[in-house]
């Protein structure tokens, strides 16, 4: 908790652009109200640790369950959770997917009914980065019967009430060291003042946290696979096969360098999307086109470098085969790559009309 801690206090808690009463307010929960650049960095930063699952759990702590409490909660709800959270004494987590809708935020079937002061939650989430052991979850839930892009609200929700079932830690094929949670709720009572923002807003807030992690996994993604590529190049120069070097191989070291060609081609567009963002602007489209080629990028060079290292890429003793697992949740998580698609046929105004 402590090296969580640490980050969170660096980078948590910010805002693009900072004024300077959000500066003040942001500090005064324990972060350095810097801008989401910096959040950048440090992703680029972590994509260093050997694993990916050590990376998503901090960035679901820093860029996923958190900007909507940051941006739209209130001092109270912001003292209770937000600033222990920064600290690193809570664990967050976020409660988006369900069994029956992953990438389709809008067909989400948990409700959160008004009762009095409380809401009574009822249904279940799926896939929960951090399920097990959190502390409190940024919840998504229906709160009335209206359309379904203007009847959601988030809620903060503490894992300790009655009601709260994780069932169970799902086995996954990658990002083995970060637990993910199946979790249901019966009867679950909150106080409404655990809303955050206004209600009906839930909807509007989790896309603005969804182009925060979009940016996280990509700038993450590209110091994974830039280490990839340069131990591939290490390992196929002494590598041995007909008496020369694997590298010295045509296929092999022109490969490699379209791979390193595509990767600074995607930290161009991670930068430009990033310096809009911090500007203000709306960087949908640009954020799920970065997203969208980080992930089909993770599989090309995941899979073309486990090829160069033949029969050793195949075992669990070498990075690049626990990458070629960890990674593949690039084009699935946070949006698949068939939902970014759609997002920047939209924009293009090329995606047909029902």
């Amino acid at each position: 908790m402590m090296l969580i801690s640490l980050f969170l206090t660096l980078f948590l808690a910010t805002e693009n652009p900072v004024s300077s009463f959000l500066e003040y307010c942001f500090r005064e929960y324990g972060g350095m109200g810097l801008d989401f650049s910096y959040n950048i960095a440090v992703a680029e930063e972590l994509g260093s640790i050997r694993c990916g699952g050590i990376p998503m759990a901090i960035g679901v702590q820093a860029g996923m369950a958190t900007p909507a409490l940051t941006r739209f909660g209130s001092d109270e709800l912001r003292k209770q959770f937000l600033a222990p959270t920064i600290a690193g004494d809570f664990v967050a987590c976020l409660g988006i997917s369900e069994a029956g809708a992953g990438s389709d935020v809008a067909n989400i079937k948990t409700t959160a009914v008004k009762k009095g002061d409380e809401y009574v939650i009822n249904g279940g989430k799926m896939w929960t980065t951090s399920g097990c052991q959190a502390d409190w979850m940024c919840l998504l839930a229906n709160t009335s019967e209206g359309p379904p892009h203007r009847n959601k609200s988030l809620i903060c929700l503490p894992m300790n009430l009655h009601g709260i079932h994780i069932a169970k830690k799902i086995d996954k094929l990658g990002m083995r060291s970060s637990d993910t949670a199946q979790i249901f709720f019966e009867d679950v009572r909150v106080p409404c003042k655990n809303l955050i923002g206004e209600e009906g807003m839930g909807f509007t807030y989790q896309m603005l946290q969804f182009q925060e992690e979009r940016l996280w996994g990509v700038a993450t993604v590209l110091t994974q696979l830039e280490t990839i590529i340069q131990e591939t190049v290490e390992y196929t120069r002494q590598r041995k096969v007909f008496d020369q070097s694997v590298l010295h191989n045509q296929v092999v070291h022109f490969r490699l360098a379209e791979l390193a060609t595509e990767l600074e081609l995607l930290r161009s567009l991670l930068y430009r999307t990033v310096a809009l963002y911090v500007e203000g602007n709306d960087v949908t489209k640009f954020a799920s086109m970065a997203k969208l080629k980080a992930g089909r990028l993770a599989r090309e060079v995941t899979d073309s470098c486990l090829q160069f290292w033949g029969g050793m890429g195949f075992t669990s003793e070498v990075l690049v085969s626990r990458f070629y697992r960890d990674l593949r949740l690039m084009s699935i998580g946070g949006g698949t790559d068939e939902t970014m698609l759609s997002i920047i046929c939209k924009f293009m105004e090329t995606l047909p009309r029902k």
